[in-house]
């Protein structure tokens, strides 16, 4: 059976029906030649953009010239009133003199400190999960929860049961609900003198979720100066100065900075346990085998993490088919030529991992699900120059170390308690607005092993 993947639309519609679509879904409002295409070109009379997957092109923009291809400033649009001054938003010197303070804190030496934090969520949601054996469940729901409990746990030391983890869990989800406007404001960009809106809930989700990050900050602040806060990531990015000009981040920005991790670390760590969860079910085979290696976790040390192979494979795989990120967009800072054609200062450079890691020329059976696929000729090749759930490159993602370890972890540990089942009539459908979900939920049967 080939995993759930959204139906193309028609080659050629107008615009405003394009525009339609977008709003709907971003995957299903692409025609199905860009699981072809090395290079597609979409004009508007405001804006011309470039679908790039071709691998020395997209090595170009994200590894070879990235200072020459910064982010879009238009995907600030959306997600402004929560993330400000964000490291996932700025560019230039400001971004480099982020990920300096930031980089130390997700270092190798830094995922073992972190692993016990990472452990005690995902023993906290087996137990919530041992109160619904037997119930259909929506998965989406349950790993939102496990994920914002380890960024709580690693970040500031304190678990989603936390007063005000709770409260920022909530709104946030009020946030997600008001669907700021990402994708459209970064891949359909329209004139700058347009006003960009975001509804009373977006506005009021948002300025609450800061308020409360604000509070965690400065409380972690006191706890510094007195030499009493906790040896975790939160400590460690507050006491790290750039060491090119010394500086630390200030509170203000330091609630930029956490907002992001939230946003990126609960919300596509969310999406990509959910639907490898789900993969499980739809082939029982692969759950069988994660559920006899994660008897491995009785060692509760970091070492664990080397013999979860087959569960780091699935997770990668399941990472290919469903990137929580579907697109990502770059910006030409002067006139380029790409595959013989001119691409004008201000294009919007598209680079969809959605479209890449299921491209027809560079994988074997790319709409299949084949955690084996990691170990043959074809699937290194293409994890080296056609997987990208990351992205690659100087702007690669700080916590992608992290959420390799979270991932395969997690999904050990439910496997080694459970046994997950489809149910009849709902399978997903994946849509894509701030990351790829399902258009429904997640629905799964929860059984005892």
């Amino acid at each position: 059976m080939i995993p759930p993947k959204p139906p193309a639309r028609a080659d050629k519609v107008s615009l405003w029906r394009y525009l339609k679509l977008f709003r709907q879904d971003l995957l299903s409002a692409q025609p199905q030649r860009l699981y072809r295409a090395w290079m597609a070109e979409f004009r508007t009379p405001f804006f011309r953009s470039f679908l790039i997957n071709q691998p020395d092109l997209i090595d170009t923009v994200l590894k070879q010239r990235p200072d020459d291809f910064p982010k879009s400033n238009r995907i600030r649009e959306g997600l402004r009133p929560l993330l400000g001054e964000s490291v996932f938003l700025t560019n230039g010197e400001t971004w480099k003199r982020q990920r300096r303070i930031i980089d130390p804190a997700f270092e190798g030496g830094r995922l073992r400190d972190t692993f016990p934090a990472m452990r005690d969520a995902a023993e906290a949601c087996v137990a919530r999960l041992r109160q619904r054996i037997g119930q259909d469940i929506e998965f989406e729901e349950i790993t939102s929860h496990a994920a914002a409990d380890v960024i709580f746990r690693t970040l500031f030391s304190i678990p989603i049961e936390h007063e005000i983890a709770t409260r920022v869990f909530d709104r946030f989800r009020a946030y997600q609900r008001a669907q700021p406007l990402l994708n459209t404001a970064a891949f359909v960009p329209v004139p700058r003198w347009v006003p960009r809106f975001h509804s009373r809930e977006t506005r009021e989700s948002a300025a609450e979720i800061r308020t409360l990050i604000e509070r965690l900050t400065c409380d972690r602040m006191a706890a510094i100066n007195t030499g009493t806060a906790p040896d975790d990531l939160a400590t460690k990015i507050m006491t790290t100065a750039d060491p090119v000009t010394g500086e630390r981040f200030g509170t203000a920005e330091m609630v930029d900075q956490v907002a992001i991790f939230f946003l990126a670390g609960h919300e596509t760590s969310a999406s990509a346990l959910a639907w490898t969860l789900y993969l499980m079910a739809l082939y029982p085979e692969w759950q069988d085998r994660l559920a006899a290696e994660a008897q491995a976790l009785e060692d509760e040390s970091f070492a664990v993490m080397s013999k979860l192979r087959l569960s780091r494979d699935v997770f990668r795989e399941a990472l290919r088919l469903y990137p929580p990120v579907p697109m990502m967009v770059r910006e030409a800072t002067c006139p380029e030529r790409f595959r013989g054609r001119d691409v004008p200062k201000g294009a919007q450079i598209v680079l969809s991992p959605w479209h890449l890691h299921r491209h027809e020329r560079l994988w074997d059976r790319p709409d299949e699900f084949d955690p084996a696929r990691w170990q043959t000729e074809n699937g290194k090749t293409c994890q080296r120059d056609a997987y990208v759930p990351f992205s690659a490159g100087p702007r690669v993602c700080t916590g992608a170390g992290f959420a390799m370890v979270e991932g395969p972890l997690i999904l050990s540990m439910l496997l080694r308690h459970f046994r997950l089942e489809r149910i009849d009539g709902k399978d997903p459908v994946p849509v894509a607005h701030l990351t790829v979900r399902a258009r429904d939920g997640i629905w799964l049967r929860v059984v005892e092993r």
